[in-house]
């Protein structure tokens, strides 16, 4: 199976052989499974302090005659703090416990838990090979794209995009290869739903491209700076990229170096 190159002017270059990596059968079970492992590991530990809560208080004595105590005034063995005294009396109020005000936690969330989810590395290597194969099925790209203008899923362009060094000039590319309504689509901003507009993420925004480049080169920070579009070398590739929010068929824009090491390195294989 062989894909059509073109130039950054969206003008047909040559063409390029797919690899076996674009023959796999589409698993979304192990799409699903290798995507949310990567997730996991982004999640940022968090905690209480262990002793909040807890610095407050004491026990109070049952014993007769004990100073301090609670022996005869019918009141419960919980931790107490004293509030006011008058001689040998004392006002207490609950401290420590779960059941008292600003007492400790039942259960609070520990720093120690571990959220990583663990995935063989045979399935995790499936599920890359699977989601790339996903990426040149027209029917589950044009799902979540606007691939009307696109000629040819998946998309290949000419090695000469890795040296554009300007945002403007790759967004002009990426127009001239057809992906003007996509761009506009990922321009769209919506409020987010919950507290999570307290807290730095107000606005959600659509995921658009993913450009897949062979090396380090000057369109990494260039493209980098559209929102929406994300670029990343071939190498690094993973289910989380190439199929966001589990679901496969993300719209691909490949370099032709970036199929070349595909194959050449039997990545992912």
């Amino acid at each position: 199976m062989k894909a059509q190159v073109y130039t950054v002017n969206g003008e047909k270059s040559s063409e390029v052989e797919l690899p076996a990596q674009f023959s796999e059968p589409i698993r979304s079970d192990l799409i699903k499974r290798a995507a949310l492992a990567v997730r996991s590991t982004e999640r940022q530990q968090y905690g209480t302090d262990p002793l909040a809560g807890t610095k407050q208080g004491k026990h109070t004595s049952k014993r007769r005659h004990r100073y301090g105590g609670t022996y005869g005034i019918g009141t419960s063995r919980i931790k107490r703090k004293v509030m006011w005294k008058r001689g040998s009396r004392f006002g207490f109020v609950g401290a420590f416990v779960v059941s008292a005000v600003k007492g400790r936690a039942a259960f609070p969330p520990t720093s120690e838990r571990i959220f990583e989810e663990r995935i063989n590395i045979k399935e995790k290597r499936k599920a890359v090979r699977s989601a790339i194969a996903a990426t040149a099925v027209r029917e589950l790209v044009a799902l979540k794209h606007k691939i009307d203008g696109i000629k040819s899923i998946p998309l290949a362009v000419e090695d000469s995009f890795e040296n554009i060094k300007k945002t403007k000039d790759i967004i002009s590319a990426l127009e001239k290869l057809g992906l003007a309504k996509e761009l506009e689509r990922i321009q769209e901003k919506t409020i987010r739903a919950g507290k999570g507009k307290m807290r730095g993420r107000k606005y959600r925004r659509k995921l658009g491209p993913l450009i897949i480049i062979s090396k380090t080169c000057y369109a990494e920070k260039a493209a980098g700076n559209i929102p929406g579009v994300e670029i990343v070398q071939v190498k690094h590739l993973n289910a989380n990229l190439l199929a966001p929010g589990t679901h496969a068929g993300r719209l691909a824009v490949w370099t032709k170096s970036a199929i070349e090491i595909l194959g050449k390195d039997r990545l992912f294989i």
